[in-house]
């Protein structure tokens, strides 16, 4: 049997096998696969007609805390093929580091700040994360603005939180940390009224208030303190609930500063005429979308999320490229949202999409 795998993850620790034919035992000599191309190894083991059937496997990089992991960062089954099957092929896009997710030394820089917010001139604030090797380049990045600030970093403030550092750790594995990430807070009671805009059925909004803050403070901020990207198509917006229909109203009003639009579970049904000023935007060939949402949140939230994708004006054949992606039991809270960054951020900003897992 012959045993390949496929990793683009940054590790030079050897890649083994182990599995119910060897007892799971580690550290087997035998059973370390061997380079054979970038990011491949393969291995050619004998069938021992003792061996159970089917047999169970998995990769890992050696010693204890070190298995392969899907690409959320999460254990996967046990890998399942029939005994005596010529070649197997398989990917592992993540691998543990002394039992956890992420190397610790890939944690993105952090750093705090407080900016005046219009009319008011309450301080806001502005959390940022650098790439880990932000200091070792001359690098410039793109940047991607999360709503909702609070539930963003660490351990969140009252729902959760999306522990977006540690997501940027496990996006390094691959190289597809090199972003900057700025968190800013929402006005506390005013949250509502600063995430909406004009009539809702709630009450009427003043978002574009807040997006103006967004444009005309944050980001000449941002640009001017760090090596940033600053054009549009390596600007991104992003959020959830009603920090992801604020993100989409951004998107909306100013496609010459925000690209790359990260919308999950938006309050759509707040704002029902958002449809109508979707469908009469029209939008530049370097905008990109990534839609989420739950099919447990509400039982319009993926039809409102299609109708969204479906609405959206693109004069050009090639833009508007559109992901949506659907948790069949995904229901509204911190942890999903924090559990789809890392797709959402490969699709946006590298282009990349990976193989599909497991609603959890």
């Amino acid at each position: 049997m012959r045993f390949t795998v496929t990793s683009p993850a940054q590790d030079d620790r050897p890649v083994y096998l182990t599995g119910n034919f060897c007892n799971w035992a580690l550290d087997i000599d035998a059973l370390q696969l061997q380079p054979i191309g970038d990011n491949q190894y393969s291995i050619d083991l004998p069938v021992d007609e003792t061996w159970p059937d089917p047999i169970e496997y998995k990769y890992y990089r050696g010693g204890e805390g070190s298995i392969e992991l899907n690409a959320l960062g999460e254990a996967r089954p046990n890998r399942l093929a029939p005994r005596g099957v010529d070649q197997l092929t398989d990917f592992v896009p993540l691998w543990q580091w002394d039992g956890a997710s992420y190397r610790p030394n890939w944690l993105p820089n952090y750093t705090e700040l407080s900016l005046a917010y219009p009319k008011t001139n309450a301080p806001r604030r502005i959390r940022v994360l650098l790439p880990a090797d932000y200091d070792a380049s001359a690098k410039r990045y793109p940047v991607l603005y999360l709503n909702d600030g609070q539930n963003i970093i660490g351990a969140g403030e009252g729902f959760g939180s999306w522990s977006v550092e540690e997501r940027m750790a496990l996006l390094a594995s691959r190289s597809h940390h090199e972003l900057i990430v700025v968190a800013v807070d929402h006005g506390g009671p005013a949250r509502l009224t600063e995430f909406t805009i004009g009539k809702t059925l709630r009450r009427r909004g003043n978002g574009e208030q807040y997006i103006a803050f967004l444009t005309d403070v944050v980001k000449p901020y941002i640009d001017a303190q760090f090596r940033t990207q600053p054009d549009a198509a390596h600007t991104g917006i992003g959020g959830s609930s009603l920090g992801g229909l604020i993100s989409l109203y951004a998107g909306l009003l100013r496609p010459d500063v925000f690209g790359k639009w990260l919308v999950f579970s938006p309050s759509l049904w707040v704002a029902p005429g958002i449809y109508e000023q979707v469908a009469q935007t029209p939008l530049p060939p370097y905008v990109r979308v990534y839609l989420y949402g739950g099919e447990a949140e509400s039982a319009t939230m993926v039809s409102s999320l299609q109708r969204v994708h479906d609405s959206l004006n693109c004069p050009d054949i090639d833009c508007a490229i559109t992901q949506i992606s659907v948790d069949p039991i995904g229901k509204h809270e911190e942890w999903r949202w924090s559990r789809e960054f890392a797709r959402a951020v490969d699709y946006l900003f590298f282009n990349y999409v990976d193989d599909p897992v497991p609603a959890a």
